[in-house]
C-alpha cells in the first residue's frame, strides 16, 4: 500500500522535523505575548514606566546570603537603565577565599538614596566571583630542562603546585542586564523563564513587577579567569552594564540553563567554554546560521559514517584502492585524537575524532584482510593474499610512496627537532604527540596523493566510496564554517582548509573520468561481468 521508503529518507525526514520543532520552540522562546488589554486588572505593568531614580550597588560577602558581613565595592549613583558603561574595581579579598576559598557578588538595583537593605522595591542577584578549575600544567624546555618565567603572582612559596586537584580561579568580568521594554504581561501566559526573575507587589488594583535584573554567565570565560593564592590580596573586576531585549533575555536564560545541565552531566569548565564561546561571541543572526550548520553537520557526519561502513563491509577488493592511504587515514586519526585529547579540546571535537578513529581501525583489518582467531587467549593475525589486479594497484600505491617518502620524513624529522629544541612542553609524551600531529596536519594531505595517484594510473574513479565521499565533502566545507566558531588547535583548524583542495581533485578526476561500466566498482564486480552472469543463468 505505502511505497517502501529506505533508512536514509527516513533519517533525513526525522532531521527535517527536528529542524522545523526547534524553530517552532526558538519561536516560543524569543516571542512572548503581550497584554490583550493594558487598563485591566489581568495585566502585570513595569515599574519603570513610572520612571524612577535609581541606583546600582555591587557588594562582596563569603556566603550568598550575606552572613558574615559584606563589602561595598561599587556604586552607580545616577543609573540610567538604557546607558550602557563599564567600570574596573579592584576588589579585596578575604583570607578565607585567599586560602581556596569562595567569594560571592550581591548585586543591587534600587532606588537613588536609599539603603538596598531597606529598600522594599529593590531587586537583587548573588552570583560567584569565584570557582574552581585545575590549575594549567607547567611547560618546560625538555632539553635544558628550564621552566617559562613564573607570573607574579604564581611566585610566592604558597602557591597551590599541583595540579591535579582544583583551585578557586577568579572571574575578571561581571557583566549585568536589566530589561528596558516597557512590556505588560498577561497574568494567564506569564513565561516560567521569566518568572524566577520577576518581583511584584500590589498597587491599588494594578500589579507591578521590579526591574527584571540578570547576571549574565555566559560572559564568563576560561581565558579571563585568573589563579587566586595567599598572595593575591587584591584583584581587578570589570563590571560591565548594558540594556537587554525581553526576548533575547529568555534566550539567554535557556542558553545558561542549558549550559549548567550539561555540567551536571560530567562536562568540564572548559568543555562548557567551547559553547559559552558561540553563543557570547557571535551575534544572534550568526548563531541562527550556526545551529542549521551544526544541524546539517551532525545529519551529514551520520550519513557518512552510515555509507563509509556500508562500502567496507561489502568490500570484497581492494582493487583501484590504495591500501597505505588507508593506513595512514587510520594512523593519523588515532594520532589527531590523542593530540585533541592531550590539549584538553571541547568533547564536541573529541567525540567524533575518537568515532573515526575506531572505523578507520576497523577499515584497516578489512583493506588488509586481516583475521584474528583466538587460541585460548593469544591472539593470531592472518593475511589473506591478493590477486592480480590488487598487485597492480599496489605497484601504483608504492611507486606514489617512495616519491612522497622524499620529501615527507625529511620535513616531520626537521619539525620535530626543531620544536623540541625551541618549544616548551609538558612532557615528553607532550612533544611525541605534538610533534606527530604536526605531520599529520602539515603534510598529511600527501598522503592523499597516493589515491590521486591509483585514479591516474587507472583512469577510473569507479572504485572509490562516492557517496560517503559527497557526505564528507560538504561536512568538510562546514567545518570551514566551524573553524571560526569553535575553540580548536591552530593546527586542527588550518587542517579544515586544506583538505578543501584535496576535495575539489576528487571531484575534477571524477569528471575527467566518465563511467566505463567494464571497469570495477567499489565492491569488486563490473557491470558487464554481472549483465554476463544473468544471461547464463537466463
Amino acid at each position: 500500500m505505502f511505497p517502501k521508503a529506505s533508512f536514509t529518507s527516513l533519517i533525513v525526514g526525522f532531521f527535517l522535523l527536528y529542524v522545523l520543532h526547534t524553530c517552532w520552540v526558538m519561536f516560543g522562546i524569543v516571542y512572548t505575548k503581550p497584554c490583550e488589554n493594558p487598563k485591566g486588572n489581568g495585566c502585570i505593568s513595569p515599574y519603570l514606566a513610572g520612571k524612577p531614580r535609581l541606583q546600582l550597588s555591587v557588594y562582596t560577602a563569603l556566603k550568598p546570603n550575606a552572613d558574615g558581613g559584606h563589602s561595598l565595592i561599587h556604586r552607580e549613583e545616577e543609573f540610567d537603565v538604557n546607558s550602557r558603561f563599564e567600570r574596573l574595581v579592584n576588589v579585596s579579598l578575604p583570607k578565607k577565599t585567599r586560602k581556596n576559598g569562595t567569594l560571592y557578588a550581591m548585586v543591587f538595583l534600587h532606588q537613588a538614596g536609599m539603603n538596598p537593605w531597606q529598600d522594599p522595591h529593590q531587586v537583587h542577584l548573588v552570583t560567584q566571583l569565584t570557582t574552581y578549575m585545575l590549575p594549567k600544567p607547567p611547560e618546560i624546555s625538555l632539553i635544558t630542562g628550564q621552566d617559562e618565567p613564573e607570573k607574579p603572582e604564581q611566585q610566592n612559596p604558597g602557591a597551590h603546585s599541583e595540579t591535579d586537584r582544583p583551585v578557586s580561579h577568579w572571574r575578571s568580568r561581571l557583566t549585568l542586564n536589566v530589561v528596558s521594554e516597557h512590556f505588560q504581561f498577561d497574568r494567564e501566559a506569564l513565561p516560567g523563564d521569566v518568572h524566577r526573575y520577576m518581583r511584584v507587589y500590589q498597587s491599588g488594583k494594578k500589579m507591578i513587577y521590579l526591574p527584571l535584573l540578570f547576571v549574565d554567565e555566559l560572559s564568563n570565560r576560561v581565558k579571563d579567569l585568573m589563579e587566586i593564592n595567599s598572595s593575591s590580596t587584591e584583584l581587578p573586576l570589570t563590571i560591565s552594564y548594558d540594556s537587554i531585549a525581553l526576548g533575547k533575555l529568555r534566550f539567554w536564560i535557556h542558553m545558561q540553563d542549558a549550559v549548567y545541565s550539561l555540567q551536571q552531566f560530567g562536562f568540564t569548565e572548559k568543555d562548557a567554554d567551547e559553547i559559552k564561546g558561540i553563543f557570547v561571541d557571535t551575534n544572534l543572526y550568526f548563531l541562527a546560521l550556526t545551529f542549521f550548520v551544526a544541524a546539517f553537520h551532525l545529519l551529514f557526519d551520520f550519513l557518512a559514517f552510515k555509507n563509509d561502513i556500508s562500502f567496507w563491509k561489502h568490500k570484497k577488493s581492494m582493487v583501484g584502492m590504495s591500501s597505505k592511504a588507508v593506513l595512514w587515514r587510520c594512523f593519523s586519526t588515532i594520532v589527531i585524537f590523542l593530540y585533541l585529547l592531550d590539549e584538553q579540546t571541547s568533547l564536541l571535537v573529541l567525540v567524533p575524532a575518537g568515532i573515526g578513529s575506531l572505523i578507520e581501525v576497523w577499515k584497516v583489518k578489512k583493506a588488509f584482510k586481516v583475521h584474528v582467531i583466538w587460541r585460548g587467549f593469544t591472539p593470531t593475525l592472518l593475511f589473506g593474499k591478493s590477486d592480480e589486479s590488487e598487485r597492480r594497484t599496489e605497484e601504483y600505491d608504492t611507486l606514489a610512496m617512495k616519491y612522497l617518502s622524499y620529501l615527507l620524513y625529511p620535513l616531520c624529522v626537521g619539525g620535530a627537532v626543531y620544536a623540541l629544541v625551541f618549544v616548551k612542553y609538558k612532557s615528553w609524551y607532550s612533544w611525541i604527540i605534538n610533534s606527530l600531529v604536526n605531520g599529520v596536519y602539515a603534510f598529511g594531505f600527501l598522503f592523499m596523493l597516493p589515491q590521486l595517484f591509483v585514479n591516474y594510473k587507472m583512469k577510473s574513479v569507479a572504485h572509490l566510496p562516492w557517496k560517503a565521499f559527497m557526505y564528507k565533502a560538504f561536512n568538510t566545507f562546514i567545518d570551514d564554517v566551524f573553524a571560526f566558531i569553535i575553540t580548536m588547535p591552530t593546527s586542527h583548524r588550518l587542517a579544515c582548509f586544506r583538505d578543501d583542495v584535496v576535495f575539489l581533485v576528487y571531484l575534477y578526476q571524477r569528471w575527467l573520468y566518465p563511467v566505463d561500466k567494464a571497469r570495477v566498482n567499489e565492491y569488486g564486480l563490473s557491470y558487464d561481468e554481472t549483465a554476463r552472469r544473468k544471461s547464463k543463468e537466463d
